[in-house]
């Protein structure tokens, strides 16, 4: 099965469940029979549950983990991380262009262009390049609102209460 129209999706807002909506987005392509390749950028850490579905969906779901583990200093960001950024987008340009893949996803790309890691200029770039026929999500906090006008689907998740407020650390197979 092939797309007959790609769109460009963005999942974002402060609540959880971004990752988790793509996630979901890709587990029902590969149902039927899409191929889905997922970059994760700024997740250099885990190996988290998704990881491992990967592994049992391959080939028809790959993820490609980029960035160092542990946090990105937002006001000073180190040199390894920008430039592990821009290797993902470049990644992401080479398997989006290759026409192996019918839905891309770039986790946390939106938050990577936040941190100043990549341009809103070269993400909207590579959501201009899009082949018609394949679907594109961009996952992450503090979308660039050029990027939401670019979009043909915006997705907000808003937290309303969230438990890590009463101290529940994140748990293997919930949130890793």
């Amino acid at each position: 099965m092939k797309l007959d129209q790609g769109l460009i999706q963005v999942y974002t807002g402060n609540g959880k469940g971004k990752t988790t909506a793509a996630l979901g987005l890709a587990f029902r392509a590969v149902g039927r029979g899409l191929k889905v390749v997922m970059i994760q950028f700024m997740k250099g850490g885990g190996p988290y549950g998704e990881h491992a579905a990967a592994a049992r969906l391959a080939p028809d779901l790959t993820i490609i983990q980029t960035g160092r583990p542990g946090w990105v200093n937002r006001e000073n960001p180190d040199p390894e991380d920008v430039r592990l950024a821009r290797a993902a987008l470049d990644t992401a340009r080479e398997t989006m262009s290759s026409g192996g893949y019918d839905l891309v996803i770039l986790d946390e790309v939106n938050g990577a262009v936040s941190f100043g890691l990549l341009t809103v200029e070269e993400v909207l770039e590579f959501m201009a390049a899009k082949p018609a026929q394949v679907e594109l999500v961009l996952t992450g906090r503090n979308v660039d609102e050029r990027v939401i006008a670019a979009a043909d689907l915006v997705t907000e998740m808003r937290e309303i209460k969230h438990y890590y407020r009463a101290g529940v650390p994140a748990r293997v197979g919930i949130e890793k």
